[in-house]
């Protein structure tokens, strides 16, 4: 009975929201490589909604569980990574700044995974709260402009935006703003749990660099 009840506190809706946005995340991919434009922006809302009701939910019913705090982060991760992944394959976002924001989010999710492993607190920096609402307003304006570009090109708003976008490089801009912004907010996490990383790369070296050489 135990377990059963702790089966059904780890997959609550909460929980539940949160895997169906992992799921959704490699279906918007290759809608947005398929040139299905409107189809991955409705399944980009759809996962963004999740996002914000599933923490909502947690908090409304009383199941904010380790799970859930651990995985809601995740799934925002792989949702952006993924997003941004597929941008740089279609050429719209430069390679090393899709580089950057996933290696910061792989740093900061295996300590994320470790502080949870271990028992570990995490402590999360409040600079760096605003990083994934940053990133996703990003990712939805890449998107309109996407569509703008390939769907509305005799609209003479649609042109306004394409030539202000060629004149003053917006979403260049606004992707280096973003980038850096996220390497900010990892640096962030870093200083606010720096004896938490020191105890984990000891632990990795301890696992994976023989002590026995002579």
């Amino acid at each position: 009975m135990a377990g059963s009840k702790k089966e059904n506190f780890i997959m609550s809706l909460p929980n539940q929201l949160t895997v169906f946005r992992i799921v959704l995340t490699p279906f918007f991919a290759v809608l947005l490589i398929a040139k299905l434009y409107y189809c991955s922006l409705f399944l980009f809302v759809l996962a963004t909604l999740t996002d914000w009701y599933d923490g909502y939910a947690a908090r409304r019913m009383g199941k904010i569980t380790p799970f859930g705090k651990y995985l809601d982060p995740l799934a925002d991760k792989l949702l952006i990574s993924t997003a941004f992944g597929t941008l740089t394959y279609m050429g719209i976002v430069p390679f090393w700044m899709f580089l950057v924001i996933a290696l910061r989010d792989v740093l900061i999710t295996a300590l994320r995974s470790y502080a949870t492993s271990t028992e570990q607190p995490f402590e999360t920096a409040g600079f760096a709260k605003w990083k994934t609402g940053c990133q996703m307003a990003a990712i939805y304006l890449i998107l309109f402009w996407i569509i703008a570009n390939e769907k509305f090109t005799e609209s003479s708003s649609a042109q306004t935006v394409i030539k202000l976008d060629e004149k003053f490089g917006f979403l260049n801009n606004l992707m280096l703003f973003v980038t850096l912004y996220t390497l900010a907010s990892g640096v962030f996490y870093l200083i606010e749990n720096k004896r938490l990383m020191k105890r984990m790369v000891i632990a990795f070296y301890r696992v994976f660099m023989p002590t026995n050489v002579p």
